[in-house]
């Protein structure tokens, strides 16, 4: 098999290089490029908190599938098991507030400290990744009626603290791990009917992030972004974190943009936006997701918004201030099977964009001539990229093709169906 593998990688190497494309250096970028592994995937978005019950505030999860990690020595085990089955080492691990491990003590979320996620960093050093967090303004009593932008001041200010306690985390990791850690924030607020003064709460939401943001911290240890959603389940008429209140605030306090791919209307989609942005942002955080009509956060496949999203990364050089992550789960399939396969074709998208013969497109294109732009585009689309990925996954000594099917289930039998 290897030598097929092997014999299959030269002739594609040959196809490639008739265009300039040299596939060698391409796999070198690859391992270049970091991917920030959500750990919500494993377990359904709970958490670990000692109320921790069904989710609220827009999010939702479909499915029950046995197997779902209990506990965070559960949730890293099944991310180890993951991680072996994706090629390269650039990977990070995303990790929201409620998963905090405090030892059975209840600490609510204002008072999170960095030691009740010591866990994560030590697992983390041990596996030589970044860590990302997150602030988690739902699923909670206090964010039923708005979080940052609430009317009431109490609550606001009960979100403001956790605001700054994410950050003080999110420094510890930075720290701790020699990378910065993305700490992205996004709130539900909204409201399900009309709203007749759509201005305060966004002033209230301003006056929270500003307040939050106050505190100087180093990016060299971590970095905050904003993240907008067109609306949500119970937010349907109107959204306070819109898309226009964030570009502007992150255009106007240097944070970093957050686009995530299912938080937009049906027919818009955050490729097109990446270039616009890069005029005005110095970074960007993605969270590449797959919308089925609107935010449902489905496994990525390898389709044509995640090909055009790797596309504008590469074409334009935006990978070294672009900050991929995702966002998906599903808890109706095996989850260690869903992270595999939306991580692997993260990469797989970023490497057909490698071999892309940008230059000789961005050619014809600057030359007018539309038609070679076309056919050209077209033919690319069967050069043997597979033939690539096989090889980079053998390389980097992964199960080629389907074969990492075969190691989830085992892991399902003898691990999953034991929980």
């Amino acid at each position: 098999m290897s030598k097929l593998i092997e014999q299959n990688y030269q002739n594609a190497k040959e196809a490639y290089a008739k265009w300039g494309v040299d596939v060698d250096k391409a796999m070198e970028k690859l391992d270049n490029i970091s991917i920030s592994i959500h750990c919500w995937q494993g377990d359904d978005v709970i958490g670990f908190e000692n109320d921790a019950g069904s989710l609220t505030g827009g999010i939702q999860t479909t499915g029950n599938y046995p197997g779902k990690a209990r506990n965070g020595e559960e949730l890293r085990a099944d991310l180890e098991k993951v991680l072996s089955l994706l090629p390269g080492d650039a990977y990070k691990v995303n990790v929201h507030s409620l998963y905090a491990e405090t030892d059975g003590v209840k600490v609510d979320r204002d008072a999170l400290e960095p030691k009740h996620f010591a866990k994560w960093v030590d697992w983390a050093k041990k596996n030589k990744l970044g860590l990302d967090f997150n602030p988690s303004f739902f699923s909670h009593p206090l964010s039923e009626n708005g979080t940052l932008s609430s009317i009431d001041e109490g609550i606001r200010k009960f979100w403001i603290e956790h605001g700054k306690r994410s950050r003080e985390i999110g420094e510890y990791f930075g720290k701790e791990l020699g990378q910065a850690c993305i700490n992205n924030i996004w709130i539900p607020d909204g409201s399900k009917d009309i709203v007749v003064d759509k201005l305060a709460p966004r002033l209230r939401l301003k006056d929270s992030l500003d307040q939050i943001l106050a505190a100087p911290i180093s990016k060299k240890y971590n970095k905050d972004a904003v993240e907008s959603k067109v609306f949500g389940i119970g937010s349907e008429s109107y959204v306070v974190g819109s898309h226009e209140f964030y570009m502007g605030y992150a255009i106007k306090n240097n944070t970093l943009l957050c686009l995530d791919a299912g938080h937009f209307h049906p027919t818009e989609v955050i490729s097109t936006k990446i270039s616009a942005i890069f005029n005005f942002v110095d970074e960007l955080l993605l969270h590449v997701s797959r919308p089925v009509r609107w935010d449902s956060d489905h496994v990525v496949i390898l389709d044509d918004e995640l090909n055009a999203i790797a596309q504008e990364l590469v074409r334009n050089d935006f990978i070294p201030k672009t900050n991929i992550a995702l966002d998906f789960f599903d808890a109706s399939i095996n989850r260690i099977a869903a992270w595999t396969i939306g991580t692997r074709n993260t990469r797989k998208a970023l490497l057909a964009a490698l071999l892309e013969p940008t230059a000789a497109l961005k050619k014809v294109e600057a030359e007018g001539d539309f038609t070679s732009r076309l056919a050209l585009l077209e033919e690319f689309k069967t050069y043997p990229m597979g033939a690539v990925w096989d090889y980079y996954c053998l390389k980097h000594d992964v199960p080629v093709k389907e074969a990492w099917l075969d190691e989830v289930k085992a892991y399902e039998k003898d691990v999953l169906s034991k929980r």
